[in-house]
């Protein structure tokens, strides 16, 4: 394991003004970040995932009230790890910011437990972030571990796998565990054998469009059960929907979503393959996913309004990834980029929607062809990071 890698994700910022829902699916760092960087804040730190304590609450939600009555804590910050093993917790908690000003910190691997069963989520008295896996700030410059496509397409972006010795392992265990607890100790379906067919067919089509019908097809269950599947990798964020965007006039566009795992080594596990050699068609679908991954962090992280989607017309033409109305871009793994890779952009550029239009591929260096800019991968990340790219 490798050290602690200090994180872009704006936390503490958040909690300068009330309280936040810290969520993420496992290992993407969220105890770390606590222990590291809130260490001299915290007043109060409850981990859910010991199970005396755990027990102790769901009997009685109120020995929050209690602690925090007894060490008469007002104005302070309180962190309580796993808030999904005991959503009830959250009406001490809603009680406690009106009554003392308390901020809090509530973390968790599921949206899911969350958002059902008419749960207190506090009344917007708290604002909601994911912690994405590892991005181009927290990593470009580390000089223990290669910042390659090769090594990010071998271990993946979150910490523990991509400082890990041993990603193969570690990433086996990773999947093993997401199917033995946050699917089968949640209890929201019974066919893991299906289910786990259902993970590795999900990971065949990564970042292609959703077909609920084809999939069902495959492993022999209902559709319905597949969107439902779906549904729960979205809700315990192993995966997010790309949305299609849909404003083109001159060409009809197709209005189904995409669907992306969270991350490159955790799809890869799932499909047990090795990592993908240059020019290969795997290559080239990890390449988008990875510029996916680092575009819907950064715009989770900076609060930006632009919503990610991507298009493709009835026609076929497609570019990969729309922010807002500002930039058009398309993902191509190729070293050099000539006019045939432009088709998408171009029929796009017709719409006269979007101001910008770009290539991000493996080019070395930056330049213009036909108005459109193309961009070295590391290039493109290091602008959008930097706020250059979007307004």
């Amino acid at each position: 394991m490798g050290r602690y890698i200090p994180r872009a994700i704006p936390i503490k910022q958040y909690l300068k003004r009330k309280s936040l829902f810290l969520l993420g699916p496992r290992q993407t760092g969220k105890s770390s970040y606590v222990k590291e960087e809130l260490k001299e804040d915290i007043a109060l730190f409850w981990n859910l995932l010991d199970g005396r304590l755990r027990m102790r609450v769901l009997a009685d939600p109120s020995l929050l009230s209690e602690e925090v009555a007894v060490k008469d804590l007002r104005d302070c910050l309180i962190v309580i790890d796993e808030i999904q093993k005991c959503p009830e917790l959250l009406d001490e908690v809603h009680l406690l910011i009106e009554e003392r000003n308390i901020r809090f910190l509530l973390t968790g691997s599921s949206a899911r437990k969350l958002r059902s069963g008419g749960v207190n989520l506090l009344g917007g008295r708290a604002a909601q972030i994911i912690l994405h896996p590892l991005v181009y700030p927290e990593i470009h410059a580390l000089e223990e571990y290669p910042y390659t496509l090769d090594h990010i397409f071998s271990s993946g972006l979150l910490p523990s796998m991509y400082c890990s010795d041993q990603p193969e392992i570690d990433l086996g265990d990773y999947v093993h565990v997401y199917l033995n607890e946050e699917i089968a100790a949640e209890r929201v379906t019974r066919k893991l054998p299906q289910f786990s067919r259902f993970l590795q067919i999900a990971a065949m089509t990564n970042s292609q469009m959703l077909n609920y019908t084809n999939v069902a097809s495959d492993i022999g269950v209902s559709r319905q059960a597949v969107k439902q599947w779906y549904d729960i990798l979205i809700d315990t964020l192993i995966g997010f929907e790309l949305p299609p965007f849909q404003a083109t006039k001159k060409r009809k566009a197709i209005g189904t979503a995409k669907f992306y795992f969270f991350d490159i080594g955790v799809a890869r596990a799932l499909r047990n393959i090795p990592t993908p050699a240059k020019g290969t068609t795997e290559f080239g679908e990890f390449f988008e996913q990875y510029i996916a991954i680092e575009l819907r962090a950064f715009l989770d992280y900076t609060k930006n309004r632009h919503e990610l989607t991507y298009w493709r017309s009835t026609a076929d033409q497609e570019v990969d990834f729309l922010i807002g109305t500002e930039l058009a871009i398309e993902v191509k793994a190729s070293s050099t980029i000539s006019s045939k890779h432009l088709r998408g952009l171009r029929a796009l550029r017709e719409e006269n929607i979007f101001s910008n239009y770009c290539i991000v591929c493996q080019e070395e260096h930056p330049r213009t062809l036909e108005e459109i800019t193309i961009y070295p991968w590391k290039y493109f990340l290091e602008q959008l990071w930097k706020g250059k790219l979007i307004k």
